[in-house]
């Protein structure tokens, strides 16, 4: 009785430090690179391969997978990532978690005491921001190896006790119910790193045969996937299959591997005797596999979840609702601010997908998509008109002055991604029906020029984009520097056509109004880019009060209402 007390405590005592470390290293490692991270994962995850690289040092530095797949499925319900990028970064996040049993087998354990120590000493005495957070990774990196030490001391004793060694044993016996206890098991602590660093400690102190270990290796592999997929309901379908994903990579594995367990442990042994090194192997093998089996296929598979996890069928009232904006939540402006900048994100996606097509109705003279526009622009005025009412019921409450300016941000940005909505319906569609109508064409050369900067602008706006949903001061800093070249660069179109005016070009000559007019609102947009960006870089800050920033045009005003700021 007395050794069971005392196995239980170091247990959850060792289980506590090991949580506590991995969350403030992953603190610690976010307040370094956390704002870069967004935007690594949405420029280098094109290519399957690079997304396999970036998953897998993602997730090395986070030592938990579970986290990678949820900042995964929040990237891509924000229209940040598309499901396709995120497969290679899930297939990365697997391998990545390879590390921490690799480094549990090389007995990390045994240092974790002078890493704390080091980690502390730079807590304590530095002053720079950026180097407490580096002692505040390594004190997190100690902990959680000190953690696993102190549960290898703890259940060292357990190897004299007959009844729990036999019981552990037989878990080959029943492979099912190993890997669903280690499923479970690896889900309610919320950390495959965890439940592998404890699986590692029971083979290495000769309590589970490498059979039964790889059982529970299945099992803490299936378990880490359940975390990722209850963060995704009440996302998008698109976030719903990224979670669907990493789970079914590790069912798909363990069926593939189950039936050839035996062949699988008789080749770990025959690598290396040390039952560590044999079960971080089976570990790194078994997540390289499916990576191998997986990556081929990546567009296939995410066809296949497409099919799996389809759109769901909405009414057309519930199609044109703000997504997050919820009125219960106003009396508390911390929530209903993130919830408000959840909507501008929503929104900005409308605007980024307006302006990428507005092309294709020029080029194609199509119509049912200049009708669908219209459509997509009816309901960014729905999403603004929301905005606008909820971020002035915020405004009605007590706010400290951050989050009053934040909420004068919030409103510049709906009304410029209003306008922007605006310049598309009223300029764009317009110029876009009128040359359908009147069956007329651009020149070759004219025409290669609106394309030229119709493909700067979509740049510019996928940047802003990203640093909106991401608030990334830098990329939003890149697409301002961006953003005066589009004057500069209408009055060298404006020039090159009317060189071709009095060289006499015939199709310059029927487009010239169209040409002309069509520039200048590419022109007009950038200008209200460039005031998103603005404001993304100086929210929130107390010195930036006056926002005359903003254009003439800006017809919205706002109502007088009655303002509660705390100092």
């Amino acid at each position: 009785m007395e050794l069971g007390k005392t196995v239980l405590w170091g247990l959850l005592g060792g289980m506590g430090l090991l949580l506590y470390g991995m969350y403030i290293m992953s603190e610690g490692l976010q307040k370094i690179a956390g704002h870069r991270l967004r935007s690594v994962l949405s420029t280098l995850t094109h290519n399957r391969f690079t997304a396999l690289i970036v998953g897998a040092v993602v997730t090395m530095l986070f030592q938990s997978s579970t986290a990678t797949t949820v900042i995964l499925v929040g990237l891509t319900s924000a229209s940040i990532l598309s499901l396709k990028q995120t497969l290679g970064v899930i297939l990365g996040a697997d391998i990545g978690t390879t590390v921490t049993a690799q480094l549990i087998a090389l007995k990390v354990t045994e240092i974790s005491l002078p890493i704390v120590g080091i980690g502390a000493v730079i807590i304590f005495f530095t002053k720079k921001d950026q180097y407490r957070r580096v002692g505040q990774v390594l004190m997190g990196f100690g902990l959680l190896f000190l953690g696993l030490k102190i549960m290898a001391d703890t259940m060292h004793p357990l190897k004299d006790e007959p009844l729990f060694r036999q019981m552990l044993m037989s878990a080959s016996d029943y492979p099912l119910l190993a890997i669903f206890a280690a499923a479970l098991f690896t889900f309610l602590i919320h950390s495959s790193a965890a439940s592998l660093g404890v699986i590692m400690i029971m083979a290495m102190q000769d309590l589970v045969s490498l059979h039964s270990a790889i059982y529970l290796l299945f099992g803490a592999n299936i378990g880490t996937s359940f975390t990722a997929l209850l963060s995704s309901l009440g996302s998008s379908r698109e976030a719903q299959r990224v979670a669907a994903a990493h789970l079914l990579f590790k069912v798909v594995g363990v069926l593939v591997l189950l039936p050839f367990v035996n062949a699988y442990a008789l080749l770990m042994a025959k690598i290396t005797a040390v039952p560590g090194y044999q079960v971080a192997n089976a570990h790194t093998f078994f997540n390289i596999g499916i990576a191998i089996l997986f990556i081929p296929f990546i567009n296939q598979f995410a066809k296949l979840l497409q099919i799996i996890v389809p759109d769901r069928k909405e009414t057309l009232d519930k199609q044109f609702e703000p997504k997050y904006l919820d009125d219960k939540l106003i009396n508390t402006p911390s929530i209903a601010l993130g919830l408000a900048a959840k909507e501008i994100g929503n929104a900005a996606d409308q605007v980024y997908m307006m302006i990428q097509s507005v092309i294709k109705i020029f080029e194609k003279s199509d119509t049912q998509l200049l009708e669908r526009i219209n459509k997509k622009e009816d309901y960014l005025d729905l999403l603004c008109k929301s905005l606008s009412d909820y971020l002035t019921s915020i405004m009605r409450q007590p706010l400290s002055r951050k989050e009053f300016l934040r909420c004068m941000s919030n409103m510049h940005i709906a009304a410029d991604l209003e306008h922007i909505g605006d310049i598309i319906e009223k300029d764009i569609t317009y110029l876009a029906s009128s040359k359908i109508t009147q069956q007329c064409q651009f020149s070759e050369e004219g025409w290669q020029e609106i394309k030229d900067m119709h493909r700067r602008l979509v740049d510019v706006m996928r940047i802003a984009n990203v640093a909106l949903a991401s608030n990334d001061a830098e990329l939003a800093n890149e697409a301002i520097k961006e953003c005066p070249a589009f004057a500069s660069m209408e009055r060298h179109l404006r020039a090159q056509h009317f060189k071709r005016l009095k060289d006499g070009t015939a199709l310059s000559i029927s487009a010239s109004s169209l040409h002309l007019d069509l520039i200048n609102s590419f022109l007009r947009i950038s200008e209200h880019i460039y005031n998103i960006c603005y404001e993304i870089i100086n929210q929130g800050n107390d010195s930036e009060v006056n926002y005359s920033h903003h254009g003439n045009d800006h017809t919205g005003s706002q109502n007088e209402i009655p303002i509660t700021v705390n100092s």
